[in-house]
């Protein structure tokens, strides 16, 4: 049956999330006709951009397969990803994460899908002590990488018995406009500018000194857009992060010295399954003609702008 109008179209879980609402936006300016699945019951619904076909869907659930009727492409990004929550939930974990995932890629597969771009994460190098190429061997500790590592052998086995394509991507610290700050634990930089907006001591685990790659969402999007537009990214899994790193108390001062607020932060206890340095090995990306655009002290002032525009609104009670 031909398509009613030319354009690919793409289905994205997790669309109300942070990395997902940012890349239907993206899509949607470069045509494509985008269908978003999400529960929100972490996602936000205001954030789903204007032109997204939404459906308020569990990937756990057979309902979503004939969502995927003439789908060129899957972005799977749904997951449960608050690492203390994984720790707290293992049970859940595996549910969302990996029967989830199972189900993402059943669907894709029983509808011929061109291709399934899903999440792997950077926190399968949890235990590797050397900065992490694609070659690592990979020590995953935590609940959370060790789903995402379950994903990634389930991917090679529907590219071996069924001929689904895909590709994972090993996100480090994505950061940007529309991160999540309502976790249990919220991401560094978005917990940081709420707190010093605040008025608050912000909460550093650990000494601090630990180093984070943090990337701009509009640069994973860039790897996105290249993700479906090449073959040559079939089968394969990258590292997408900036090639350089920060430390916690580096992202802190930056952050301090945009808002010129000083507050000391307070320090708790190390979360004991994070690695003290992460640095991505951005090589194999980077031969496909993709590198990271986007410095630190630009990203941090998209952020700050988009928080101080969610306080106006009265999304953030200060």
């Amino acid at each position: 049956m031909m398509k009613k109008n030319n354009k690919e179209k793409v289905l994205i879980t997790g669309v109300a999330g942070f990395i997902g609402s940012n890349l239907a936006n993206r899509l949607i300016k470069e045509g494509y006709e985008v269908l978003g699945i999400d529960t929100l019951e972490y996602g936000i619904k205001e954030q789903i951009p204007r032109g997204v076909k939404f459906f308020k869907r569990d990937i756990r659930s057979t309902n979503i397969y004939p969502l995927f009727k003439d789908v060129d492409y899957v972005f799977h990004l749904a997951a449960k990803n608050c690492l203390m929550d994984c720790q707290r939930d293992p049970v859940e974990t595996s549910d969302i994460n990996i029967t989830g995932t199972m189900n993402i890629f059943e669907a894709a597969r029983r509808a011929y899908v061109k291709k399934v771009v899903y999440a792997e994460t950077a926190a399968l190098y949890e235990g590797v002590d050397k900065f992490p190429s694609i070659e690592n061997k990979i020590k995953p500790q935590g609940f959370y990488a060790i789903s995402k590592l379950a994903n990634h052998y389930f991917a090679k086995a529907y590219k071996k018995f069924f001929g689904l394509e895909s590709v994972g991507l090993r996100y480090f610290n994505v950061y940007g406009p529309q991160q999540d700050y309502r976790r249990s634990i919220p991401p560094v930089m978005s917990a940081f500018i709420i707190k010093l907006l605040s008025a608050k001591a912000p909460i550093i685990y650990g000494d601090g000194e630990q180093k984070r790659d943090f990337i701009y969402v509009d640069d994973i999007n860039d790897f996105h857009m290249l993700s479906i537009k090449t073959d040559q990214v079939n089968g394969r899994v990258f590292n997408l992060g900036s090639g350089k790193n920060y430390s916690v108390l580096e992202i802190y001062q930056i952050i301090s010295n945009l808002l010129k607020v000083k507050i000391k932060p307070n320090f708790k206890e190390a979360l004991d399954y994070e690695n003290k340095i992460s640095l991505a090995d951005i090589s194999e990306a980077r031969k496909l003609g993709w590198a990271p655009k986007t410095i630190i002290e630009v990203g941090l002032k998209n952020m700050i702008s988009y928080i101080r525009k969610e306080i106006r609104a009265g999304n953030i009670n200060l």
